[in-house]
């Protein structure tokens, strides 16, 4: 039975009460939950301060409901997301992640062809990939921006993220736009603005949700995994023509977004303040890494994210090791520019651990090379 809200908020504190009592809720001691505490984690480009409050508060009353299926509160986030982007509820479709969205276009519109960056997030890559299409990988520009005037002669999806993973850039508003008047019929475009609020009043760069375009093939996914903290929750959307969502749709999990996903969204998305402090602070944060780099006299990309592309003139993989036996983590290597970092921006603390770590290194890596780390999709 849907709930409604008034109601949920009312007793909620039941619930939360009940979670905050939970011996396996705080008293967790599985190895993840041990690597997690063990570990500074800057590999992920996750926000390291968590959830805000408020958003924190809703999904410890949401676990209360969690032996009920989400149907009306998933309609509600829909509309909210819906009326945020000013667009009507059939031009919205959720996802278990943004990266749902990516697997859900990839499975609609990347047949044949898959066009994306090289290098960018490669998710999306690996869906198509399974549906047997062709992937044509275009190096970045000198600059670091996509290249976006190569058109395939069939049906194609060209994928754009913007800021780009990994590499923190941006590619101009204008390019893109010029991009999308020159589609084909069979063309679509995916723009993933996973890391929009960190790119906000940046020179060239606005949102295709703030700022839209016309255009009947063009789809626009976002996520909640960055700045609002809520990476382990699952939760991310796409917006587009009513078309072209009734297309993605058709390939979309059912029950794909849960209880605690669908009313931290929705909180989220209320707490407009909230999200503004988090974004000053994690750029604040980003300000004080790049100052910290230029001191050491290191060359970083342009940045417009929660993450940080330096060049460290040192084997990625070797770098990897030692600061593993330092217990950091930071970035995957990213071919071709395997001697380049990525570092997830993280708590102040934990970024004198990172630098300390760093002011420490010997000249020589090789001793700390051990077997191949695991690498996730982030």
């Amino acid at each position: 039975m849907p709930l409604d809200r008034r109601e949920f908020f009312r007793a909620g504190a039941a619930g939360a009460a009940l979670a905050l009592t939970s011996p396996r809720l705080f008293a967790l001691d599985t190895p993840a939950v041990a690597r997690m505490k063990s570990f500074t984690l800057l590999n992920s480009n996750e926000n390291a301060y968590g959830m805000p409050d408020k958003v924190r508060a809703t999904a410890l009353e949401a676990l209360g409901y969690g032996n009920r299926y989400p149907d009306r509160e998933v309609d509600d986030l829909v509309d909210a997301i819906a009326a945020l982007h000013k667009v009507k509820r059939e031009q919205v479709v959720v996802g278990c992640g943004s990266t749902e969205i990516l697997r859900m276009s990839a499975d609609a519109f990347a047949r044949p062809v898959l066009v994306m960056a090289d290098p960018t997030f490669e998710a999306i890559g690996q869906y198509a990939r399974v549906n047997d299409s062709e992937i044509v990988k275009l190096p970045l520009r000198s600059d670091y921006a996509h290249q976006l005037d190569q058109t395939p002669k069939k049906p194609f999806l060209s994928y754009v993220c913007n800021p780009n993973n990994p590499t923190a850039t941006l590619t101009p508003r204008k390019e893109i736009e010029a991009a999308i008047a020159a589609l084909p019929a069979d063309g679509y475009m995916l723009v993933d603005e996973a890391y929009h609020h960190f790119a906000v009043g940046a020179p060239e760069y606005s949102s295709f949700l703030d700022q839209p375009v016309e255009h009947p093939r063009v789809i626009v996914a976002r996520t909640f995994s960055k700045i609002y903290g809520m990476a382990g929750i699952r939760l991310g959307y796409a917006v587009g023509a009513p078309e072209t969502m009734a297309r993605l749709r058709r390939t979309q999990l059912q029950d794909n977004v849960n209880m605690i996903a669908a009313l931290c969204g929705l909180t989220a998305l209320e707490d407009t303040a909230g999200t503004q402090a988090m974004a000053a602070r994690i750029r604040h944060d980003r300000e004080e890494f790049l100052a910290q780099a230029k001191k050491r006299n290191l060359s970083t990309l342009p940045c417009y994210t929660n993450f940080v592309m330096m060049k460290t003139g040192k084997p990625v993989r070797d770098l990897i090791a030692y600061f593993k036996a330092q217990k950091i983590a930071i970035g995957r290597p990213f071919p071709p520019m395997l001697d380049h970092a990525r570092i997830s921006l993280g708590t102040p603390d934990e970024m004198k651990a990172f630098w300390s770590a760093w002011d420490k290194m010997p000249e020589k890596l090789a001793e700390f090379v051990g077997p191949e780390p695991k690498y996730r999709l982030s």
